[in-house]
């Protein structure tokens, strides 16, 4: 496979090494199970030579400090040491060349190992695509209308909410433009779901926007998404497709005490997203676009509860839509559509009735060691032990599909739409005409 990253040297740490040398058919037959196609035979007899070399350069060395020292007896008795002298240049040279073959090794097997995504969790059920995904629950009434409904794109257009035309003069396709009570609903959204989120205590933040390649490494988007990611070749920084990314960082690098977890972050973020897979796909009004707004929750957590804490950061999305009044569904995603970084992920689906489909809003996801190994974010325990702690992250809720199914299920026959009661204080009015 093409890797076309120049990776920063750093202290990053992917699936460890021996977990693979282990049990090599585990990790293969997991690989396999999210779509992936990784040389593990490869990976293993890099890491074979390497080993076999580091030893062999560690005992010359060992060696070298051994003549050093009989080299420095000598000429404290003032005997010729030039035989030796030479035996240490010699061994000198060798030890110069396998230094610098070992990390050329290195380098090849980490960039071989940031391509292994990560392992699903066993409860995670195996499939190859979205068609295998199992509905853990369904929440709200199905709607029923006596009059033919509008989809998003009508009800935007006659309500003047959005500017599709405009936004794509502005920025090109896939960019766009609200306008007037649209704008309001957006920011009252957001605001709304800001607001939720620190009343169920978590720490509210705002980031950049732009991160470092460092950055986007550590939670697993590049490699793997590089080609989804707006880059910008100048600065060396990228536009953020999510705040899961600068919020998780916070942290990276760091050593945190265990009475601080679990630690949980709310932010909003404009995200960016190419979507360079998504030629085919419905791509009408708001479904697919490449700037969206979202809030996103983060957590840092003891690894012991990291599967009670995805239940919980579930829930938490849900409060949302339960908030709102809209009718949804939770869906344990198959180790096919599992995304790269997580071991175990609950997508959020709420129903579209104009559009007659359910549309993904938030996926919760938990990504156990992997996202904490890459960026090197460990706590230490009460007994003093520093071990890697397990991060989790979930939209709260992106606003794209929000906006669709917030139009579509309270639209009226005249083509108002209300506002559900929690929305009003932060929008100003009850219905929108």
């Amino acid at each position: 496979m093409e890797k076309k990253y120049q990776f920063k040297p750093s202290n990053t740490i992917m699936i460890p090494i021996k977990e693979i040398r282990d049990d090599p058919e585990r990790v293969s037959q997991a690989i396999a199970q999210k779509g992936e196609d990784i040389e593990i035979k490869k990976i293993l007899e890099l890491d074979k030579e390497l080993r076999f070399l580091i030893k062999e350069t560690e005992g010359k060395k060992a060696k070298r400090n051994s003549i050093s020292q009989d080299i420095a007896k000598l000429k404290l008795e003032n005997v010729d040491a030039a035989n030796l002298i030479a035996d240490m240049k010699v061994l000198s040279s060798e030890i110069k060349t396998s230094d610098a073959t070992i990390a050329k090794l290195k380098e090849n097997s980490d960039n071989l190992l940031r391509w292994i995504p990560n392992i699903p969790h066993d409860s995670v059920p195996i499939g190859k695509n979205s068609t295998e995904n199992k509905v853990v629950r369904y929440w709200g009434e199905s709607i029923e209308s006596s009059f033919k409904l509008q989809n998003h794109t009508e009800l935007a257009q006659s309500l003047g909410l959005i500017d599709f035309a405009r936004g794509s003069k502005i920025s090109g396709s896939g960019f766009p433009l609200y306008t007037k009570q649209g704008a309001r609903l957006e920011r009252a959204l957001i605001n709304f779901m800001l607001d939720h989120h620190v009343k169920r205590n978590y720490t509210e933040m705002m980031t950049p926007f732009l991160t470092l390649s460092e950055s986007m490494e550590a939670t697993g988007q590049i490699p793997k998404l590089g080609e989804d990611m707006y880059h910008i070749e100048k600065d060396e920084l990228y536009l953020i497709p999510t705040a899961e990314v600068p919020l998780t960082n916070i942290h990276r690098e760091e050593i945190l005490e265990e009475s601080e977890l679990p630690i949980k972050y709310a932010a909003y973020s404009p995200c960016f997203r190419r979507e360079a897979g998504s030629y085919g796909k419905e791509t009408r009004g708001l479904l697919r676009i490449h700037q969206f707004n979202k809030v996103e929750m983060v957590k840092f957590v003891k690894p012991k509860y990291s599967y009670m804490e995805l239940e919980s950061l579930t829930e938490d999305a849900e409060s949302i839509l339960k908030a709102l009044g809209l009718r949804y569904r939770v869906v344990c995603l198959c180790t096919g559509d599992l995304s790269f970084a997580a071991s175990k992920c609950y997508d959020l689906e709420v129903w579209a009735p104009g559009e007659e489909r359910w549309l993904e809003v938030s996926s919760c996801s938990n990504f156990e060691s992997f996202q904490s190994r890459r960026g090197n974010i460990r706590y230490r325990d009460k007994n003093g032990s520093v071990q890697f702690l397990h991060t989790l992250n979930g939209s709260g809720l992106a606003t794209p599909r929000l906006m669709i199914a917030l139009l579509e299920s309270f639209q009226d026959n005249e083509g108002n739409v209300q506002i559900p009661n929690v929305l009003q204080p932060y929008f100003g009015n009850e219905v929108l005409k």
